[in-house]
């Protein structure tokens, strides 16, 4: 799906200035970093739509696919009918949706016109079962009862207190709902708050906590967050540069749900520490919240997988 979507983004700014696209992405990252809460949308005009999709829908695709692979392994035989994608903007969630479950139907909520009718555009021939739609996000908003996933990507850190709090309420109308923010500080603690909310709702934590009892990291003091690599392509260094063919995407989520679904007793918070005939692993777990293990030699199959392993994997 993810090459698809590469090449559906290729020639998207043909014609459209790199000087103006590399300034429609700077005041975007602003926005994308959460420093200006707006109750007006993000995305204006076609220039601000293309620079985004360009520079942001690969990695914002990687990490929802990420989270929602993390929240899918927890319910191997599941899979949703019904999915809305809220401040979904030009559908990256939604064809991250598309690459995790087969089948379903995508409505995509957004306030910016432009965004919707550019999602519309590259989704066509691909994800064919989609309804773009605009919508206010914020106080209003609601979400159809019975609704089987709800994802809210990279949105919340735009939005006002206020819109934050009404946009996570009417997710839990959903059966899981998972949330995504930059994997910064401030991402996290917007997770987090979203995090107490859900439970609040009666929703039960599934990725990436192993519980849904309260986070154990000390907020100033650290922050939960993931990585995951992103292809560079050529139009992606167009717009704003960079020499590597890659970049690591760096992204704080949570995934809840009404289902019947059992979080990993473990997870790796952290990158694993290779060291000579041995593994130092990270791990939010059940009973001891946050530790570090441990793997050697001596313990065998563990220790082959603790060297496979990878950060945000399950542990057991």
């Amino acid at each position: 799906m993810y090459e698809e979507l590469r090449a559906a983004l290729a020639g998207l700014l043909d014609g459209l200035p790199p000087k103006q696209a590399a300034q429609a992405v700077d005041r975007l990252i602003a926005n994308y970093r959460g420093r200006t809460p707006t109750d007006a949308p993000v995305l204006r005009d076609r220039a601000d739509v293309a620079a985004y999709a360009a520079y942001r829908m690969p990695a914002t695709f990687e990490a929802v696919r990420a989270a929602l692979a993390a929240f899918a392994a927890r319910v191997p035989d599941w899979s949703p009918a019904t999915h809305v994608d809220i401040g979904g903007g030009t559908g990256a969630a939604t064809w991250a949706a598309a690459a995790t479950w087969e089948g379903h139907h995508s409505t995509v909520l957004d306030w910016a016109q432009p965004a919707l009718d550019l999602g519309r555009e590259l989704a066509a021939t691909i994800l064919p079962d989609v309804t773009w739609q605009r919508q206010t996000i914020g106080e209003g908003l609601t979400v159809p009862a019975g609704t089987d996933l709800v994802t809210v990507s990279y949105v919340l850190g735009e939005l006002r207190p206020e819109d934050r709090r009404a946009v996570v309420a009417a997710a839990t109308a959903a059966r899981t709902v998972v949330l995504i923010e930059p994997g910064t500080p401030d991402g996290y603690l917007r997770i987090r708050e979203a995090r107490t909310q859900l439970t609040e709702a009666g929703l039960r934590i599934v990725a990436p906590c192993p519980h849904s009892d309260t986070c154990p990291i000390v907020p100033g003091e650290d922050w939960c967050h993931f990585s995951t690599r992103v292809n560079r392509s050529s139009l992606h260094r167009q717009v704003k540069g960079g020499s590597l063919p890659y970049e690591d995407e760096k992204f704080s989520y949570v995934a809840a749900t009404t289902l019947d679904a059992t979080p990993a007793s473990a997870r790796i918070i952290r990158k694993p520490q290779l060291r000579k005939g041995q593994v130092l692993l990270d791990l939010c777990t059940t009973d001891e919240n946050l530790q570090r293990t441990t793997v050697t030699k001596r313990h065998g199959a563990h220790y082959r997988a603790a060297r496979d392993a990878a950060w945000g994997d399950d542990w057991s």
